[in-house]
C-alpha cells in the first residue's frame, strides 16, 4: 500500500512537473516571437539608415569640399566661354 502512494506522489509530482515546463515553454515562445518580431523592425531601421547613408555619402561626394566646387565653377565657366565663342563663330 506503502508502495502505491509512493507511485501516485511520484505521478504528482511529474504532472505538477510537466505543467510547470509546459507554461515555461509558453513563455519562451513568447519571448522569442517579441524578439522576432524586434529583430525584424531593428533590420528595417537598419536597411533605413543605410539607404539614408548612401544617399548622405552621394551629397557630400557631389557637394565635395571648396576647392572641387571652385574648380567645377571654373570648368564651367570655361565651357560657357567655348559655347559663347562658338555662337559667335556660327553666327558670322
Amino acid at each position: 500500500m506503502e508502495l502505491l502512494a509512493q507511485l501516485e506522489e511520484n505521478i504528482h509530482r511529474l504532472l505538477e512537473r510537466v505543467s510547470t515546463l509546459e507554461q515555461e515553454v509558453d513563455t519562451l515562445r513568447q519571448t522569442n516571437d517579441d524578439q522576432r518580431q524586434e529583430m525584424m523592425r531593428t533590420h528595417g531601421e537598419l536597411v533605413t539608415l543605410q539607404e539614408k547613408y548612401r544617399k548622405l555619402q552621394l551629397a557630400h561626394a557631389m557637394l565635395g569640399g571648396e576647392e572641387d566646387r571652385q574648380r567645377a565653377k571654373n570648368q564651367l565657366t570655361n565651357m560657357i566661354t567655348q559655347l559663347d565663342r562658338a555662337l559667335e563663330t556660327l553666327k558670322q
